[in-house]
């Protein structure tokens, strides 16, 4: 059967390119002075000791790390590239520490390096994204006051004005230092010629980075927010945060070192950052990372085309538009075909140990779809930026669609109201290890707050918007409003600024709104927002992308809507676009979607 799911996929599989042929380059020849020795530490060490993601690298040495549209890297020389790069990084920077360190990588090797090359030498990393325009790239560059901006020559001209007009220099990551990382080909795929040997193949010791203190006391990254509500603001990540989201996530999602990801999210953002890449890497597992999603080359990867069992991922982690496409290219090509239907779900339920969605909610139609395709109940969970992720369904255990499961490891969280006078009345105290605290109520609802040591330091050079997100006693104020329920699972309902509409003195969440929405046989996407109204309040508005060749009317969907929701949470206004404004994570910016929409709105708002 698989045969037949070839003939269709065998040219969307990414070839690796022989890596036996090595560039010879000066870099090895530099200094290594900015990299004070250590030894490698166990990811299971005391739980106050802070490890950095590359101090685990000595303990896999030769196994593969990741492989990319290139070829494969082992740990150790992943490491070593990395750490001679963090040399050049400590020259430029005239031996300074915890400078700001602007880098944009493509999905492959070289971003690992200069993350990697940027700890070693005590920089702050801040992580940009191609696909952002060069005005972004300049607020990320100036607003983190970044000395330098490292890049490959895929994309040193155009971040060369950027970073001149912002008053950085810029560096260029010798290609030969990723090349050098790259596990040699075997012989059978070597070229005629003999290639040159690698410095690598040396047996230099795996050591590298400064003193163990100063991971525990000092900041990894800036991470910049979506933006949804408002201009991106720096969140200061240290390398104590990173430890424990890892930390958790090791133990709540099984990691081991027999796990191959499947990575095809952007590397700008938590999600891609901690939750797909550093994981595996701190467990010995291995990161297969794709250039960019095309839902034919996960599919191809998901079922294994033409690959060897020890080669086969089994973990996947994306976004729910991104399941969309999947669903999507799975409608187009399988469904007339119900042996190749069975063909797919078999291998998923098989080879497939976990599958995760996040960074925005998941529809329950689309948990339901995804179930009948593949077999596997999606793990939903929430986090942010600000704090790692907070709420996971369970590994093993009930998966409740529209849920995100209860507390993670080392994560304590509170339902609180917020009281005329700015003061909160906590509702819910919850934590994985102290369990419930809470009145004996089946529902409450308020807004989510967060603590502990996976919570961000605060915001980049803004005091006041650090001030405002936490409370007197320490509490994250997420700016979610979520729903703790009586079997002790939790539903996000939405920004509180968003996405709770007050209609006729109901409070109303768009994001179940849209769940029940997106149920509609000629209904693809869609977002709800609340537009001022005089006499209700707000009125709720749906923006809808309808299905290829179908037509979506007022009148037709609130009776449809009827038998799904209170009449109070029935749209009373439509809107029909051809698709919807997402940013990188899936993301709807609905103060921008209300602009372009409903221009109308707010003007009266």
């Amino acid at each position: 059967m698989a045969c037949l799911l070839a003939g269709r996929y065998i040219a969307l599989c990414c070839g690796r390119r022989s890596s036996g042929v090595y560039v010879t380059t000066r870099c090895w020849q530099q200094s290594y002075a900015a990299c004070a020795p250590t030894q490698g530490e166990s990811f299971n060490g005391p739980k106050s000791s802070v490890v950095p993601i590359f101090r685990h690298a000595p303990q896999f040495s030769d196994r593969i790390a990741l492989r990319d549209r290139h070829g494969d890297y082992t740990y150790r020389g992943i490491f070593l590239s990395s750490r001679q790069f963090a040399g050049e990084i400590s020259n430029y920077l005239a031996g300074r520490k915890q400078e700001r360190v602007a880098f944009l990588c493509p999905n492959d090797a070289s971003y690992i390096i200069v993350q990697w090359a940027c700890w070693m030498s005590g920089q702050i990393a801040v992580p940009m994204m191609a696909d952002h325009p060069s005005p972004v790239w300049e607020h990320y560059i100036s607003n983190s006051e970044a000395s330098l901006v490292v890049t490959t020559t895929e994309y040193a001209d155009s971040l060369q004005k950027v970073a001149v007009k912002a008053g950085a220099q810029l560096l260029v990551l010798d290609e030969a230092l990723r090349v050098l990382a790259m596990k040699a080909a075997s012989k059978s795929t070597l070229l005629a010629a003999k290639p040159e040997p690698s410095p690598w193949d040396e047996a230099q010791p795996l050591e590298g980075g400064l003193d163990p203190q100063f991971y525990n006391d000092n900041d990894a990254m800036i991470i910049y927010t979506s933006g949804t509500t408002g201009p991106p603001k720096g969140a200061i990540i240290t390398h104590a945060n990173i430890h424990a989201q890892i930390s958790s996530l090791v133990e709540a999602w099984g990691w081991t070192e027999k796990d191959i990801v499947l990575h095809t999210l952007p590397l700008h953002h938590i999600h891609g950052i901690v939750n797909v890449l550093m994981c595996p890497l701190a467990v010995g597992g291995r990161c297969v990372m794709l250039p960019k999603f095309e839902a034919a080359r996960v599919w191809s990867y998901l079922l294994a085309i033409n690959m060897p069992a020890n080669e086969r991922v089994n973990v996947y982690m994306a976004v729910p538009t991104i399941y969309m496409k999947l669903v999507e290219e799975y409608d187009r090509i399988f469904t007339k075909n119900a042996r190749m239907q069975e063909y797919i779900r078999t291998v998923c339920t098989q080879k497939i140990r976990l599958m995760v969605s996040g960074s925005s909610p998941l529809p329950s139609p689309l948990f339901e779809c995804w179930e009948e395709i593949t077999g596997h109940r999606l793990l939903e969970r929430y986090g942010m930026t600000e704090t790692g992720m907070v709420l996971s369904n369970p590994l093993k255990g009930v998966r409740k669609p529209g849920y995100v499961g209860t507390p993670l490891p080392g994560v304590q969280v509170q339902i609180a109201k917020t009281l005329q006078n700015q003061e909160f009345e906590v509702q819910v105290e919850d934590s994985a290890a102290r369990g419930t605290t809470t009145p004996s109520r089946k529902y409450m609802s308020g807004e989510l707050h967060v603590k502990g040591p996976n919570v961000f330091k605060g915001y980049w050079k803004n005091s006041k918007a650090t001030q405002e997100v936490f409370t007197h006693d320490g509490w994250f104020k997420t700016g979610d409003t979520a729903r703790y329920d009586d079997d002790g699972t939790y539903k996000i309902l939405g920004r509180t600024s968003v996405d709770i509409i007050k209609t006729g003195g109901y409070k109303v969440s768009a994001v179940e709104i849209e769940t029940h929405i997106l149920g509609h046989p000629d209904i693809v996407d869609c977002s709800v927002v609340g537009l001022p109204d005089i006499t209700w309040g707000q009125k709720v508005a749906a923006v809808v992308v309808p299905r290829s060749g179908k037509e979506v009317i007022l009148s037709k969907l609130r009776e449809w809507s009827k038998e799904r929701m209170a009449p109070y949470a029935i749209p009373t206004v439509l809107r029909v676009v051809e698709k919807l404004p997402k940013n990188t994570m899936g993301k709807v910016n609905k103060r921008d979607l209300l602009k372009a929409v409903f221009p109308e709105a707010e003007l009266r708002a």
